[in-house]
């Protein structure tokens, strides 16, 4: 069954929003302000999910997506849709969380962030696997809604030597002894170093090891092993273990990691994001900081360039090591200290036992702050930072934070704005500014806020 569909809007997962005979309709492929012609694919009770079979008339803003999977692989939903316009509809998600689930609105929306729109990914996981019948070894993203793996020859949002290490490592992987025990690899790029973790479900044999090393000597590349669950992840190669880094310039700092450890994917737009962050949180000279969700202290050690203490927290000891190594490399271990909490169970007594901070930031994971924020609703007026800055990877858990911290905590919403962290999919990155009791706009200008061109 077909009929023409007037699209209405976009979702985050880049399908085309219409209405027939009162259902909501999803056409993957279709743009807002397009007549198309599609045909339903799946019926719910709620909605229908249709595919696109002809665009009548077009939107200004579709263009042509310049990467050939585009539309099977599921690593990138918008290609087709204009760049800016990417922006746009995340920029209004954002707002409409922040009206619909936590009922606020920011005093002022800050620019969005955005950088390059291809070659920006230092990190990705690629699903593997042997299939026989398609030739062997397939490595790549996996297909749009499906468990199935692409059988990718380049990828356009990874650095250019990844994306001409696919072929030549889908060729490799097939010449081990187990290919089909190969689920996945993951890869990890720094600032001198691309790693790639070989997830293998049986023992690697001489030979294996011996191609390995080959390949990596070929293609610059240093190989981990991860033969079982995540704490098992060690290199091929010992002397590889500290040769992944990324550099903070600004800030005079090198941050090593491990191909485990979390960190920004996009690594031009973090080091935009602690510029903006620390803009926004006006740290002074005789501050104390707290740094929720510290990580290996991203924040936490530029933040100490210029505030009189800090303190980081994070839910991962391995995470508070590592940044208490880097701040003691850096010189900073006299102004920072670390300590490991799950912060999903904090309440306002934790708060108090730390001691007061006159400025907080708080980056956490998709599930957001609830308990943070929860906690500094509950303190005195005089216990509270005066500034928070929240850094999101969700806007729907940051609006309901927003809610608590405004509507419990008596705190204001200042100013909110997207980070284009992950172009070209439906991830929205957000930073939010709250004061405590401050009335009128927000004192810090960001009229010097720059954001990076796309190349």
């Amino acid at each position: 069954m077909s009929y023409l569909l007037e699209i209405e809007s976009l979702d985050l997962e880049g399908r085309g929003v219409a209405h027939h005979n009162g259902k909501v309709v999803f056409v993957d492929g279709a743009l807002p302000g397009e007549l198309v012609r599609a045909q339903v694919t799946r019926q719910k009770t709620n909605y229908d999910r249709a595919k696109l079979l002809e665009v009548i008339r077009p939107s200004s803003q579709r263009v042509e997506p310049p990467c050939p999977s585009f539309g099977i692989c599921g690593g990138c939903v918008m290609q087709h849709l204009e760049p800016a316009a990417q922006v746009a509809i995340k920029q209004r998600a954002l707002e409409d969380a922040f009206t619909h689930i936590g009922k606020v609105k920011p005093k002022q929306m800050l620019a969005a962030m955005h950088g390059p729109y291809f070659g920006y990914r230092y990190r990705a996981r690629f699903s593997a696997r042997f299939v026989q019948k398609k030739g062997g070894m397939l490595v790549g993203f996996r297909e749009r809604n499906s468990s199935y793996v692409m059988d990718m020859d380049q990828c356009l949002v990874v650095p250019a030597a990844v994306s001409d290490l696919l072929r030549p490592l889908r060729d490799m992987l097939g010449t081990l002894s187990r290919p089909d025990r190969i689920p996945q690899i993951e890869l990890a790029v720094g600032d001198a170093c691309m790693v790639l973790t070989l997830r293998h479900l049986e023992p690697l044999t001489d030979t294996d090891i011996q191609t390995l090393l080959q390949f990596g000597q070929t293609y610059q590349v240093s190989w981990w092993l991860q033969p079982k669950g995540p704490d098992s992840v060690h290199p091929l190669v010992p002397e590889d273990v500290d040769r992944l880094y990324y550099d903070l310039p600004d800030y005079d700092l090198r941050m090593p990691f491990k191909p485990t450890d979390f960190t920004q994917v996009n690594h031009q737009i973090n080091r935009e994001l602690i510029r903006r962050a620390l803009r926004l949180l006006a740290i002074e000279p005789t501050d104390r900081v707290a740094d929720l969700f510290c990580g290996l202290g991203n924040f936490s050690l530029p933040m100490a360039r210029f505030a009189k203490e800090v303190v980081g927290i994070e839910g991962s000891t391995a995470l508070t090591e590592r940044a208490t190594e880097a701040a003691a490399r850096h010189d900073l271990d006299h102004k920072t200290q670390f300590s490991t909490l799950n912060l999903f169970e904090v309440d306002q007594s934790w708060l108090r036992e730390l001691g007061y901070f006159d400025r907080v930031l708080i980056d956490p994971p998709r599930d957001g702050a609830l308990a943070v924020a929860k906690a500094y609703s509950a303190l005195s007026l005089q216990e509270r930072p005066k500034r928070i800055v929240y850094v999101s990877c969700n806007p729907a858990t940051l609006a309901r934070d927003a809610g608590i911290l405004v509507h419990v905590g008596g705190y204001e919403l200042q100013a909110a704005g997207v980070i284009n962290m992950f172009p070209h999919t439906g991830h929205i990155e957000s930073i939010a500014v709250f004061e405590a009791g401050q009335t009128g706009p927000l004192k810090t200008t960001i009229e010097d806020d720059t954001t990076l061109m796309n190349d």
